[in-house]
């Protein structure tokens, strides 16, 4: 048999439709914890797997997000690899040595705070890709603070110079306008 096959057939996923996917995880998990892992919002308002499953079925990137808790969370399967990150979850193989444990028991505060961890790490990551952005501009010569290509922010022109706002003269023009009068729909 093809490895590949087999790895396949180890994905928990594998044969398994949407709709059993999703009973099996409101049984355990029920819909508050879920919509608050999810948020979509077919999870909190009048929450039922018929409409759940339109929804899924119609959203790809909805169907991915939950495969994917369903794997990382209800089967604690590892994390895909960097190279298999762009895998859709049905797709992923595990090795066959790897098997589902027991799902993670988990409650709104955890999910919260594991949501508030991931954005903070999120955070400081987009910090660190602006302060690498930063030195390279730096280590290529241009003055920290300015930027040669924009006119006003080196102080090249004075303020006279500058183009006006184009809101401050329709201000000007709707200050010049005589008050309606109801008697005079066309002000003449």
């Amino acid at each position: 048999m093809n490895p590949s096959v087999e790895e396949q057939q180890n994905n928990p996923l594998h044969g398994l439709s949407m709709e059993i996917l999703l009973t099996e995880l409101v049984e355990h998990y029920g819909w508050k914890i879920l919509h608050a892992s999810m948020r979509f919002h077919c999870f909190d308002i009048n929450p039922s797997i018929d409409g759940s499953l339109k929804f899924l079925k119609k959203t790809e990137w909805a169907r991915t997000k939950l495969e994917s808790f369903y794997l990382s969370r209800f089967k604690r399967m590892p994390k895909p690899r960097e190279s298999e990150y762009d895998i859709a979850p049905r797709e992923r193989g595990f090795s066959l040595h790897i098997v589902p444990r027991e799902p993670m028991e988990l409650t709104i505060e955890s999910i919260e705070l594991s949501q508030a961890k991931a954005a903070s790490a999120h955070k400081e990551r987009s910090q660190q890709k602006r302060d690498d952005r930063e030195f390279s501009r730096h280590s290529r010569g241009s003055v920290a603070g300015s930027s040669s290509k924009h006119p006003y922010r080196d102080g090249s022109f004075e303020n006279s110079e500058r183009p006006k706002d184009r809101r401050e003269n329709r201000n000007k023009e709707k200050g010049d306008e005589p008050a309606y009068d109801p008697s005079n729909p066309w002000n003449t």
